[in-house]
């Protein structure tokens, strides 16, 4: 309906870049005299904590109950929740950004006002115990005051573009459902909801957008009757075909006659 295809990735993006916040949490169980027993890197993945309370909801004691369905504990996972329009982040529509095509010496890409969504996320944490938990939780927490911003660059072929997106923590929520016997197995979950401001950008423009190759500039002398014309100067860069990427001079010349 709206005529040309594009797809920048920008949800897809938001997806990774929230991820990568997280992939590299440890937990260290120590002994009674606080030497280190173990250090395990806690495995993060996107998927819906349901699916991973019924696969804890499976398990029976035992460690080759745990191996047969394939999950460890502590793990943690992460999902999108919502999207919604933010308004207070609209620019105007007819603001645009502008870059060379391919260091391209005549035409430049034009890309207009991106529309400025909200992203929720949910960060779950799942562990057998409440100090395995509250160590990943430890390590999330004092990043987030309430926001934590990272830059991307949305276009890979426009590197010059960077956005600053912050990352809000909204809630941090602690579930303990365990009402069985005392040896069954017990499974602590914190879920940590967290909003993304991104933007999401329209169709790329890449033709119809001149480069300026030269400015000329003409010179009067006012006086009471009327202005006296002296001369033109006209600005190019020197060499004439260079690149917006390389390094130039500029070249200046004067003309008798008005340009």
């Amino acid at each position: 309906m709206f005529g040309t295809h594009f797809y920048h990735k920008r949800v897809r993006t938001a997806v990774s870049v929230f991820g990568s916040l997280f992939n590299n949490i440890h937990v260290i169980r120590t002994n009674s005299t606080g030497g280190v027993i173990s250090q395990v890197k806690v495995p993060l993945s996107y998927a819906q904590r349901r699916n991973f309370l019924s696969r804890i909801d499976e398990m029976e004691q035992g460690q080759d109950a745990e191996r047969k369905v394939a999950i460890k504990l502590p793990r943690m996972s992460f999902e999108i929740t919502n999207m919604v329009y933010d308004a207070a982040r609209q620019l105007p529509k007819m603001n645009a950004f502008t870059s060379a095509v391919n260091n391209s010496v005549n035409t430049r890409q034009k890309l207009y006002s991106a529309t400025p969504y909200i992203v929720s996320f949910q960060l779950n944490v799942y562990a057998k115990n409440q100090d395995d938990a509250l160590q990943i939780v430890e390590q999330i927490l004092p990043y987030f005051s309430p926001s934590y911003t990272v830059t991307v660059k949305p276009f890979a072929d426009i590197p010059s573009l960077k956005e600053d997106v912050p990352i809000s923590l909204g809630s941090v929520v602690m579930y303990d459902d365990f009402e069985g016997e005392l040896q069954a197995r017990r499974t602590i979950v914190y879920s940590l909801d967290f909003d993304m401001k991104i933007l999401l950008h329209g169709p790329v423009n890449s033709d119809g957008e001149k480069i300026i190759r030269d400015v000329r500039t003409n010179y009067f002398l006012q006086t009471a009757d009327s202005d006296q014309y002296l001369h033109t100067t006209v600005q190019t860069p020197d060499p004439n075909t260079v690149s917006v990427d390389s390094d130039y001079g500029f070249s200046i010349e004067y003309l008798d006659e008005q340009a």
